[in-house]
């Protein structure tokens, strides 16, 4: 009976047939690079290739001492070290110990001679670099109908602007015929009028990336009139595309984010921008309020009315107290009209006459107040308060030699100085 061998027996047994073998162990592989890796920890993945072939190969960081420059993919290298057979894979590979440059690869070679020539033509001037509008409302992409590009570019685009039209030409972006897809899909867009055109692919290799470095596609995107992002690979990849268009951005999703504006962000912006103006609004109208009533009021105080009102105020109470000044002066004058009165009423002859005295005058009506102006016979009128007495003199006594009732100055006790001619007689 056949003997049956486990999985791991067959791929230990085969490792070591590798392992034994003189010539695999110490090997030297010319080679062009390809699907070039650095790993986080330090490990470089890559791949040996030429026109009948390929070999995987890595590269430990413990023999990273053995690489004096940085790997990329379309160098023309020689890898020495050993093949053998990774168990767990069933696979073999090569495992580098040292890595020496032996010159450009082809397709290496046809990239640089590609890019010197278009450069000097001048297409990759920044003159002729167009800006993107701020606001995208249709975008365009060229891509492949499937995959991980177009689903990044859907969702960041849709998510910054769920308003966004997104029209996709579904293109070949690898293999023969891909730079042509890829140039006819960059003309159709441009005539069906979108604002911004997103052209390429996820990673891979520089024979996977190719197609945005033929000429075609070079030319399709400087006459482009509509403005291109070149999106292609990964970051570290770079095409002819990148240069000739007007934006290079290092991945799909990194092109959806400068095509698209964020516009859910931009409302939130402009609802903050719209409540600061609020508040500024509110603040300059107060402020100009406070202003407005401060000049009313220094207007007021300053207006020709309000100075009309001051002087008239002024003089009301001029007048007020002219008024009382006036009402005190009368009271006053009143008082001494009315003692005055009093004065003349007890001078009064009337009085004294109703008091009991008499007037006396001669036969030539003048006053007799004396007994010597008299004598006997005379005539005498005596003024009494009810009437008059007509008296004949019998006989005329001076008292003594004195006047009666008369004071050294010659005025009577009542103080009135008498009149030549007139006297007083008792009734």
């Amino acid at each position: 009976m056949q003997k049956v061998y486990s999985v791991g027996q067959i791929n230990s047994y085969i490792k070591d047939m590798f392992d034994q073998d003189f010539v695999l162990s110490r090997i030297g592989i010319r080679g062009e690079v390809s699907n070039c890796k650095y790993h986080t920890s330090g490990h470089i993945y890559f791949s040996l290739k030429d026109e009948s072939g390929s070999i995987a190969c890595v590269m430990f960081a413990g023999a990273r001492k053995g690489l004096a420059f940085r790997l990329i993919n379309g160098q023309q290298v020689v890898v020495r070290g050993s093949v053998s057979v990774y168990e767990r894979g069933g696979s073999y590979q090569m495992y580098a110990r040292q890595i020496q440059l032996d010159g450009a690869g082809l397709l290496y070679e046809r990239y640089l001679a590609l890019k010197q020539e278009l450069e000097d033509m001048g297409m990759f001037a920044a003159e002729y670099k167009r800006p993107l509008p701020f606001y995208v409302k249709r975008l365009g992409v060229v891509t492949a109908p499937t995959g991980a590009a177009i689903r990044d570019i859907i969702n960041i685009s849709t998510r910054r602007n769920p308003w966004i039209q997104i029209i996709l030409y579904p293109a070949l972006v690898q293999g023969q015929g891909a730079a042509e897809s890829i140039a006819q899909g960059i003309r159709v867009l441009d005539r069906a009028g979108v604002d911004v055109m997103i052209i390429g692919r996820g990673g891979g290799s520089i024979e996977d990336l190719w197609a945005f470095n033929e000429e075609i596609v070079a030319r399709a995107v400087f006459a482009c009139r509509t403005p291109v992002i070149s999106a292609v690979g990964h970051e570290t990849d770079t095409t002819i595309s990148d240069f000739v268009a007007d934006l290079r951005a290092p991945t799909p999703s990194a092109a959806a984010e400068l095509a698209v504006a964020d516009v859910r962000g931009l409302l939130g912006q402009m609802e903050l921008y719209r409540e600061r103006m609020r508040r500024a609004m509110v603040r300059r109208t107060e402020n100009l309020r406070q202003r407005l009533l401060g000049s009313q009021m220094r207007l007021s105080h300053a207006s020709p009315g309000q100075r009309l009102n001051a002087g008239r105020q002024r003089l009301l109470e001029l007048e007020n107290r002219l008024q009382e000044r006036m009402q005190a002066n009368l009271r006053e004058k009143r008082h001494h009209v009315l003692i005055c009165a009093e004065k003349l009423r007890g001078l009064s002859p009337s009085a004294k006459l109703a008091a009991g005295y008499g007037f006396i005058t001669d036969e030539n009506g003048k006053r007799v107040y004396s007994a010597g102006q008299v004598r006997q016979q005379d005539l005498l009128t005596i003024y009494v308060a009810d009437g008059l007495i007509r008296v004949r003199v019998e006989e005329a006594v001076p008292d003594g030699g004195s006047q009666y009732g008369k004071d050294r100055d010659g005025e009577d006790q009542y103080g009135e100085e008498r009149d030549a001619g007139t006297g007083r007689a008792d009734a």
